[in-house]
């Protein structure tokens, strides 16, 4: 049922996407999509493909940040108003829009609509001991962590390693469709 409505969402959503891909390959001056190596479930490596929101050399971060913002990258793996981010992408990542690719890997199975948010490799350290507890269920495209706190929770205070260890010791249905309506908000605007 749930690869027929994510299917479902994606044929309605594909003209969208593919006028989204044509701004975000003009003003990054890069292929509009790639792909990025997650840890998933029981730690097995997913490939996810990603919607392109900053530059193209953005790995160059330091041609792009400054001091205070390379340290809070090295933290925390984003910065707080990044330059490297151009307009389209500004737009996808308040909306969500960023997140439609996702849906493939939903598909194949690597991951879910909800749950913990993938992690890449150099954020596993964050949760220590509670690491296998964090992989033990499905990463999802949204969750608890993106639809309460989102960027506020951050890695270096734990907020962020408690929230999703509180999604992974709590999920239930009713808190699965909690999670959708936060984020179907944030995507519209809401707070």
């Amino acid at each position: 049922v749930m690869s027929v409505c994510v299917l479902a969402v994606g044929i309605i959503l594909w003209p969208i996407v593919l006028v989204m891909l044509i701004v975000i390959a003009v003003q990054t001056k890069g292929f509009p999509i790639y792909v990025q190596e997650r840890v998933g479930q029981y730690g097995r490596t997913i490939r996810v493909p990603k919607i392109r929101t900053m530059v193209a050399d953005s790995e160059n971060v330091e041609k792009y940040l400054n001091e205070e913002q390379l340290e809070e990258w090295r933290k925390e793996r984003k910065v707080t108003k990044d330059p490297r981010i151009v307009p389209a992408g500004a737009f996808l990542r308040k909306t969500s829009l960023d997140e439609l690719t996702n849906f493939m890997v939903v598909l194949t199975g690597s991951m879910s609509v909800i749950g913990p948010r993938p992690i890449v490799v150099e954020e596993t350290a964050w949760y220590e001991s509670d690491l296998p507890k964090v992989l033990s269920a499905p990463q999802g495209i949204t969750g608890w962590w993106q639809c309460t706190s989102r960027n506020k929770a951050t890695f270096e205070s734990g907020e962020r390693q408690k929230l999703e260890l509180e999604y992974v010791s709590s999920a239930t249905v009713k808190l699965d469709l909690k999670i959708v309506s936060r984020t179907l908000g944030v995507m519209f605007g809401q707070k």
